[in-house]
């Protein structure tokens, strides 16, 4: 009796741990918002521990609406100081992974076309990989000028106009060159992905008029698939860690969704990697992406605080953040 009662313990456990979040729409609390926009909350348990789970969803075929991205020079502001800054947008969210020590972003932003910031691609080893070198090719989330939304594994050069883009994780490649050139990018890969047998990705020009990155991307062709060890973000079992987490993704109708978790504290215990890909599955992601968690997950609406930043002193200031504005 006593094994068919914890039995059926662990397959209740397993539905509830494997459940939908159960969503309050808050629009009440955020207006103005446009009929195309909405946002909601969850304060489900999710395996078993407290958490508090925000996302917006917002039409990108309503035409009043503007995506976009906002950057700093070496410097840095608060998601409220963008806000005054960028003429009040409905939604201002923290994006790219940045440095405390230059206030630069590490990865992509793109605004009007046009690229304010790159990715880093080259990261030097420390201790036995001393004098060695870690090559990554991060997600990036972009929409184009005609409206539709695209994530895919980025690399970038202050030489070049454009990005260019490949719709497959590439593994990050470990040597002792300081830098490549866009044609040693090409070369390698190919040798790499080729030598594992897999496809080999061609790199093309990710015409994009609105883009931001992060990594590592979670969803792919509406299935969790994580490029975690690919990226090099947050490889091996840390991709159990549970933190405050930002992602951003798009449904096959042609919606943005962005989210944010809580966590760090007595009420959220942070969400996992593949908790938040899940999530986002759930919601109905074609692709999405992870953004820069942690302290600085912070999504306003109407200049209003959704989360609650883990930050001891609240909203944490970032070099860069995505944007919904008005028009």
């Amino acid at each position: 009796m006593k094994k068919f009662l914890f039995f059926i313990y662990f397959v209740v456990i397993c539905l509830v741990s494997n459940a939908q979040l159960s969503w309050k729409n808050l629009d009440s609390l955020y207006q103005p918002l446009p009929a195309s926009m909405h946002i909601y909350k969850s304060t489900d348990l999710i395996d078993g521990k407290p958490e508090v789970v925000y996302y917006v969803i917002a039409d990108m075929k309503d035409k009043s609406l503007n995506f976009t991205t906002d950057t700093t020079y070496k410097r840095r502001f608060t998601p409220s100081q963008f806000f005054e800054k960028d003429n009040h947008p409905l939604l201002v969210v923290n994006s790219c992974f940045f440095s405390f020590a230059t206030n630069q972003n590490l990865n992509i932003v793109e605004k009007n076309g046009k690229l304010v910031g790159y990715n880093v691609h080259s990261i030097a080893g420390k201790k036995k990989d001393t004098l060695t070198y870690y090559h990554s090719f991060d997600g990036a989330f972009g929409v184009t000028k005609n409206r539709t939304a695209d994530i895919a594994w980025i690399y970038t050069d202050s030489s070049k106009k454009y990005p260019y883009a490949s719709e497959f994780a590439i593994p990050f490649m470990h040597d002792s060159v300081a830098n490549h050139s866009f044609n040693d990018i090409e070369i390698n890969t190919s040798l790499v992905l080729g030598h594992r047998g897999k496809s080999v990705p061609s790199f093309k020009k990710w015409r994009m008029k609105t883009a931001i990155g992060g990594g590592p991307v979670l969803v792919q062709n509406s299935k969790v698939q994580i490029s975690n060890n690919e990226e090099r973000k947050f490889y091996g079992m840390a991709i159990n860690d549970r933190h405050p987490r930002t992602a951003i993704g798009y449904t096959n109708g042609h919606e943005i969704i962005i989210l944010v978790a809580e966590g760090r504290s007595e009420t959220a215990s942070g969400i996992t990697l593949i908790q938040e890909a899940q999530i986002l599955k759930d919601l109905g992601c074609k692709e999405a992406l992870n953004l820069d968690g942690g302290g600085s997950s912070c999504m306003l609406v109407n200049g209003r605080q959704t989360n609650s930043p883990s930050d001891k002193k609240g909203q944490r200031s970032v070099p860069s953040v995505f944007l919904i504005e008005k028009k």
